[in-house]
Parts: C-alpha cells; sequence; structure tokens
C-alpha cells in the first residue's frame, strides 16, 4: 500500500507544480485566465495576489517532495503533513471559490492520506 501511497502523493505533488506555474507565471495569459475562469481585467487586478498564493503552493510541493524523495524513516509524516494541507486548503477553496477544487485537490489529496493510513 505504500507504493499506491507514494504514488498518488506524487500525483498531487504533479497538480500543485502546475498551479505554481500557472499562478506564479500564466495567471495573466490566455492559459491561465482559462482555467480560473476570469476576464484580462480579473487576472491584471489580481496577477499579485496569484503570484503570492502560488509561492504558498510551491511550499506544498516542498512537503510533498520531501515525503517522496526525503530520508526513508520521514516520508510519511511530510506526506501527510503536506497533504492534510492540502486537503484544508482544498475545502476551503471549494467552499470560498469553486466547487470543482473538490475533484482537483481535495479528493487526490484524500485518497493519498487514506493510502498512508492503511500502509
Amino acid at each position: 500500500m505504500q507504493a499506491v501511497a507514494l504514488a498518488l502523493t506524487a500525483l498531487v505533488a504533479l497538480v500543485h507544480v502546475g498551479v505554481v506555474v500557472l499562478e506564479t507565471a500564466l495567471w495573466d495569459t490566455p492559459r491561465g485566465r482559462a482555467v480560473f475562469r476570469m476576464s484580462r481585467e480579473q487576472a491584471a487586478a489580481t496577477k499579485v495576489l496569484a503570484a503570492n498564493q502560488g509561492l504558498y503552493n510551491g511550499f506544498l510541493v516542498a512537503a510533498l517532495v520531501l515525503g517522496l524523495l526525503g530520508p526513508e524513516e520521514h516520508r510519511a509524516a511530510f506526506s501527510v503533513f503536506g497533504l492534510g494541507c492540502v486537503l484544508v486548503a482544498g475545502v476551503f477553496g471549494a467552499a470560498t471559490v469553486s466547487p470543482r477544487i473538490l475533484l482537483v485537490q481535495t479528493v487526490p489529496a484524500a485518497l493519498a492520506l487514506g493510502a498512508w493510513a492503511l500502509s
């Protein structure tokens, strides 16, 4: 079950690498605006806030990468911490921004946490 937990953790990390890129580099591009369903004006007005949010998502990626590549005796702890943060952020984002965040962020994190609990 640990292999499943590591694979799901890697999936969540990859999703968040994509989110970091979208929020820090592509926010006001056509791709970024389409993903986050914003007008050009909304993207311009929120670009700095999005970059800050992207930085925080980068910290989540760091915790997950430590869970994947760090010392074996600490992998579960880093993974569970990072996934727990992702899960809470996903629930908050779904409640305040868009319910689709549950599918992209919360469900994969919950599945990975479940796999860690069973490993």
